[in-house]
């Protein structure tokens, strides 16, 4: 997804609110979405902030918003 799409943007914020992501990560998640679930981050162990699967949690909520939204 390259250019905004509402609909995309709605399930975004959706999702970031159910995990609790702040919206200041939101362009983290693009990137994660457009990939193969198979290449989506994992949690390396470094107590990063977001851990990855957080970021991984909302990209799979988007997806599934999304499909719903079908």
């Amino acid at each position: 997804m390259s250019e905004v799409d509402p609909r995309y943007e709605q399930a975004l914020a959706e999702a970031s609110d159910e995990v609790g992501l702040p919206s200041y990560y939101r362009s983290c998640v693009r990137p994660i979405v457009n990939a193969p679930p198979e290449r989506w981050p994992r949690c390396c162990g470094g107590g990063c902030e977001p851990c990855n699967e957080v970021l991984s949690e909302v990209a799979r909520r988007v997806l599934a918003k999304l499909q719903a939204a079908r």
